[in-house]
């Protein structure tokens, strides 16, 4: 049966139709957002997975470029894998969900949002995360929802909810924001340095419009929901738990507070083997719930000691940071580079310096077309003391990439400023713990040792959460998580920013929401550390960015012309610009403004190249000398290209000081000379000499 839905979201008709398409799925809606159209669907197996220890949900954001009338580049003509962007809107979708299913549910469950129509005025990400949220609600699939998501902007100090297009160009910040009716759920931000109040405040602001979105969507439960389906739980038998906490309950609780990583690791796998020993008689075939009976009691006492006695494994204070350390320079011939370390958690990033040409280009469905800065994350399996092979970055990987990517774009200088296109990429040498805000940390690093001018160093780190499930009031916040505490505490609330403000943000939950108190205290761990860090590390190790860029980076020199003039200097098929190129070994590149970027490592060439340009768009003074080469001889005297594309006459009672009785006897086609501008002769031709040279 076919229901339309319909309410107001920031001025605008939010439009959502049941019993249409997709009716074989579990739950399916088109969201109609102005003219942005979205389908959502949630499907459901109807057999858990045997053989695993957690919930296996899938969740897709599908581009499709036939919504903004695109036809895709390449041979096939079609959409291949994801784009990082519709990676990242995955994970924007998939996080705030995630923890609104049963821990114990083992059904796969896969969401896919495919994005039909596109208008740049209504985010297809936040009608994307509605369309979740109302599928799954509706649906027979368990889900404690709905959620309700938007974007918050500030645009002229005043927050803008789901800013258009105009709005989003002059924004401070572009914030995706969900929640449920009581809390949030995620956060995921790139703001201009703003500071921490003025985040919260519009977070607040944010989430009453995500109230009033729950509310509907839960309208629509009530008039066309489905009855939740019961499933088989893999919850640990509660005979086969109490036999393993008896029997390993009082050395797990001394092995878990080992400070050394690698000792702790040891005793536990210690511990596991001799518990599914001990136990293999009673229960033959219970090894994998032996081991997640011992994952829980392992879980329970962290999270206990942290919770009431503010005892953390390693032994730190709750606003202790691990010990800390910075190098720059670390790479001789890279452009730029960064090692920065806490505790086990060390990030070496690289930076590169590139001309504009090396600009990514994009091939999307939102407005942007290039992308001059590029940050890439690696995370190989030796980080983590693991032996596999590398096979490429993971959603994961990208995603901590996009994070550092967005603390750092604030304060890199512009085009004008700087006119280079850069890559910083970020590797993981050892993980324990927030490796991502660690390449915020070597990503400010590398900038300043490649003397990329930025307007002020940044920094990140994270917050963790313990919770007391029977009372929301019953919480501890802590500065620094590292990997026991992210595996087993309730949120990762990374911040990176400068002295002035935050400018990123993301925030990873286990618990069914987030307190605004909860909040306001992580902001307030996370600003404190960041000032620590860069303080005590960042600013001792290299105060601030080197003066000239690395002697094995292209220099790169502006210059600018009449844009009318630009094809004069590209020539036909390139000619012109070719030749230039080919004689300097520079790389040039125009935009259509015509200002020109030449990039080379080699001073001269660069002055040459641009001598060659000036000459070609502006008037030669009389006087001014060219090597050039012969073009063609005639009886009366010689043609000479004196700049690519340029040729000019050399009269034959030009060619030398003595009587030339034939112009061959000086000069021949292909030669090289030097020639004097000297004037337009009587036909408006360039007019030079060979003999007034000297």
């Amino acid at each position: 049966m076919f229901k339309t839905f319909t309410t107001q979201l920031a001025g605008r008709t939010l439009t959502l139709e049941f019993g249409k398409m997709a009716q074989l799925a579990n739950g399916a809606v088109l969201v109609r957002y102005g003219e942005t159209v979205v389908l959502s669907t949630a499907t459901a197996s109807k057999e858990p997975k045997d053989g695993i220890d957690f919930f296996p949900l899938s969740v897709d954001y599908e581009e499709k470029l036939y919504s903004v009338g695109k036809i895709p580049g390449g041979f096939t003509k079609r959409e291949g894998k994801p784009s990082e962007k519709a990676i990242l809107t995955s994970r924007v979708i998939d996080r705030p969900i995630r923890p609104l299913f049963p821990k114990d549910l083992r059904n796969d469950v896969v969401v896919v949002n495919t994005v039909m129509s596109v208008d740049q005025d209504n985010s297809p990400e936040i009608a994307a995360m509605i369309g979740a949220s109302a599928a799954l609600t509706i649906s027979d699939i368990p889900f404690a929802g709905p959620i309700g998501a938007v974007v918050l902007g500030l645009v002229d100090d005043e927050v803008v909810i789901n800013p258009n297009a105009e709005q989003r160009a002059k924004s401070r910040m572009y914030v995706t924001l969900a929640g449920t009716k009581d809390k949030i759920t995620m956060v995921e931000a790139g703001a201009d340095e703003v500071p921490e109040d003025v985040m919260l405040s519009a977070i607040i602001k944010g989430h009453g419009t995500i109230k009033k979105i729950c509310e509907f969507i839960e309208s629509v439960r009530e008039e066309i929901g489905k009855p939740k389906f019961t499933y088989t739980s893999a919850d640990v038998p509660a005979d086969l738990y109490a036999d393993v906490k008896a029997l390993v309950y009082d050395d797990m609780k001394s092995a878990v507070f080992t400070a050394d990583k690698q000792e702790r690791d040891a005793k536990i796998d210690a511990i596991t083997k001799k518990a599914v020993a001990d136990l293999a008689e009673k229960y033959p075939d219970g090894k994998a719930k032996i081991g997640e009976s011992i994952y829980k009691i392992e879980k329970a006492i962290v999270r206990e000691g942290i919770l009431r006695e503010h005892k953390r494994v390693d032994g730190r204070g709750l606003r202790e940071i691990r010990p800390l350390s910075a190098e720059v320079g670390l790479l001789p011939r890279t452009h730029g580079s960064g090692l920065f370390r806490r505790g086990l958690t060390q990030v070496l990033t690289i930076a590169t310096l590139g001309p504009m040409s090396e600009v990514q280009k994009m091939d999307g469905i939102d407005l942007e077309e290039t992308k001059r800065y590029m940050h890439h994350y690696n995370f190989p399996a030796y980080s983590v003391g693991e032996a596999k092979t590398s096979r490429g970055p993971g959603r994961r990987e990208i995603g901590h990439g996009a994070l550092a990517e967005r603390a750092l774009e604030p304060v890199i200088p512009s085009v004008e400023e700087f006119p280079y296109a850069l890559r910083l990429v970020s590797e993981v040498l050892m993980s324990n713990g927030s490796t991502s805000q660690g390449s915020v940390c070597g990503s400010t690093l590398a900038l300043m040792d490649a003397g990329v001018p930025i307007k002020r160093p940044v920094t990140g780190i994270s917050a963790g959460l313990v919770t007391n499930p029977d009372d929301e009031n019953d919480f501890v916040t802590f500065m620094d998580i590292q990997g026991i505490e992210d595996f087993f505490g309730d949120m990762d609330f990374k911040v990176a920013g400068t002295e002035k403000g935050i400018t990123a943000i993301q925030v990873d939950i286990k618990v069914q929401g987030l307190s605004y108190e909860i909040i306001r205290q992580a902001f307030e761990l996370t600003h404190e550390g960041r000032a620590q860090i860069l303080n005590e590390v960042i600013l001792p190790c290299i105060s601030a960015p080197r003066e000239t860029v690395s002697k094995y980076a292209p220099k790169m020199y502006q210059m600018k012309i009449d844009p009318d003039k630009i094809r004069e200097v590209i020539g036909t098929g390139g000619k012109v610009i070719n030749r230039i190129i080919d004689e300097t070994g520079v790389k040039i590149d125009i935009n259509d403004d015509g200002t020109i970027f030449v990039a080379t490592i080699d001073e001269d060439a660069a002055n040459k190249a641009m001598d060659i340009i000036k000459g070609i768009v502006g008037d030669i003074e009389v006087g001014t000398i060219f090597e050039g080469k012969v073009t063609r001889t005639m009886a009366f005297g010689a043609f000479v290209e004196y700049l690519p594309g340029k040729e000019g006459m050399v009269h034959i009672s030009k060619l030398a000081k003595h009587r030339v009785e034939k112009t061959e006897d000086v000069v021949n086609v292909g030669d090289i000379v030097k020639v004097k501008y000297i004037g337009l002769d009587k036909q408006g031709r360039m007019d030079f000499s060979i003999k007034d040279v000297e």
